[in-house]
Parts: structure tokens; C-alpha cells; sequence
């Protein structure tokens, strides 16, 4: 299976969800049902780092891309995630360049970043991987998402967007619409007009555009627009929503 930066790279649209619940067989699931990523959520969810590689093994073996959201941006926690081997790592709460510009250099080794250097890690396959190769080929293979959140944000994408080796630019729907004063539309046309100008501006950087959605209907007509990116909904939500259909389904039978 191509890695996820690969398959960003060559403009596919991807589609997955984020993870919550702290069990490897969600990320088998996933993979078998046929989700191109999964979001293994350590900011929101109740998954420690001890946890998430053997849900990284799940992933790997289901044929669905790990991706890390870690629950800040602090080079200790983006190294630990690309350490345990997730094929991303996902950065909230980036408001400036100068945020967007640490995320990188956590996530990047020497000379492109300050990533520290250890090849002792399920990333290099415990030592197994070449030792001339392994630290330029992570470089080039690991794809680092940043999270743009908030007004401040969204009015410095433009600064943000100059930053190389950002590989995916992540809005948020609801931020979006706050910074527009327009909080929690986000159908609205105005959003949907601000987000179709903030995927140019994008493209022009080279950089793939990421955008949650929680309904299907939207992931189908934000992929026909353009985002090759597409977090859908969490497991715990998707479990619940099945769940309730059933129960009313038999209650009202």
C-alpha cells in the first residue's frame, strides 16, 4: 500500500475518520471497511502513546495510513508519534507561522528540522533499517499536518501557507465559521466561498487542504470540489449513531 503522502502527492482523495476509542481492532475495522486513513486521536481521545503503537500495527496490517493527532505542538510528542511509526502526524491549534514553522522542525530530522536522531524505534524497525537511509527517507516519506484553528489562524494562512513541509493544510468547518461571525453554519455560502479561496491559496503552495465533515453527503461534495483530505466523523460518534438507529428501529417496530 502507497504510504499516505505518497497518494496526497499524486492528488487522490482520501477519507477517513478519527479514532477515539482505545483499541487496535477499531483501526482493523477501519482498514476493512476500506478507509484510506484513520486519525488516532491523543488530543480528545483516551489514547496514551503505550497504546497508540499497537493501534499503529493494526492500521499497518489493515492497510489503512496511521495518523497521529497529538495534543500539542511540542516537539516531544510529534517525535514520539513518528517514532511509534504513524505515517502522519497531525498538529492542533497552529495560529501563526512561526507555529507552523516549530511543527515542521519537530517533525523533520536534520537538515530540514531538529527531529532528535535515533534509529532504535519501530519507525527504523528497530535498527533494522538501513542507518545511511532511514533519517532522509522519514523526511521525505512522513507527511506533517497542521491544524489551523481560531480567528488568528485562519487570518494568517497566507504566512503559514510560505512554510515548506507542510503537506496538508487543516481547517476546521467550525473555526471557519467563527472567524466569519457566522458560528457553527458551515453550509453557509460564505463559508463555503472562504474555503474555496483558502483552497487556491493552497494549491498555489503546494500544499494538499484538509476539512472535516461529519455527514457523507458533505465529504462527497467538498471531495468533488477539491479536498483530497477528508476527516470524517470519530468511531465513537459513527458507533452511536448505528446503535440509536437500531434501537428505535426496534422500539418503533
Amino acid at each position: 500500500m502507497a504510504l499516505l503522502k505518497e497518494r496526497l502527492k499524486t492528488g487522490e482523495r482520501l477519507f477517513g475518520p478519527f479514532v477515539n476509542l482505545c483499541h487496535p481492532a477499531v483501526l482493523e475495522i477501519a482498514g476493512n471497511a476500506g478507509f484510506d486513513f484513520a486519525i488516532i486521536d491523543t488530543e480528545h481521545g483516551e489514547i496514551s502513546s503505550d497504546r497508540a503503537v499497537d493501534m499503529v500495527r493494526a492500521a499497518k496490517l489493515a492497510g489503512v495510513s496511521p495518523v497521529i493527532r497529538v495534543y500539542g505542538n511540542q516537539p516531544e510528542l510529534i517525535a514520539k508519534a513518528l517514532d511509534i511509526g504513524a505515517e502522519g502526524v497531525q498538529v492542533p491549534q497552529v495560529s501563526t507561522k512561526a507555529e507552523a514553522m516549530a511543527a515542521v522542525r519537530a517533525a523533520k530530522f536534520a537538515p530540514e528540522g531538529a527531529r532528535g536522531c535515533n534509529r532504535y524505534v519501530r519507525a527504523a524497525r528497530y535498527s533494522a533499517a538501513d542507518k545511511f537511509s532511514y533519517f532522509t527517507n522519514a523526511n521525505q516519506e512522513t507527511a506533517v499536518i497542521i491544524q489551523v484553528e481560531g480567528k488568528e489562524g485562519i487570518a494568517n494562512l497566507p504566512d503559514i501557507l510560505t512554510v515548506p513541509g507542510i503537506d496538508v493544510l487543516f481547517i476546521g468547518p467550525y473555526d471557519l465559521s467563527a472567524s466569519l461571525g457566522i458560528p457553527g453554519q458551515v453550509d453557509h455560502p460564505q463559508l463555503v466561498a472562504e474555503m474555496q479561496k483558502n483552497m487556491e491559496l493552497a494549491r498555489q503552495a503546494g500544499v494538499a487542504i484538509g476539512f472535516f465533515v461529519d455527514d457523507v453527503a458533505s465529504a462527497v461534495k467538498w471531495k468533488n470540489w477539491g479536498v483530497q483530505y477528508i476527516s470524517f466523523a470519530a468511531d465513537v460518534g459513527l458507533l452511536y449513531e448505528v446503535f440509536r438507529e437500531k434501537v428505535m428501529a426496534f422500539k418503533n417496530g
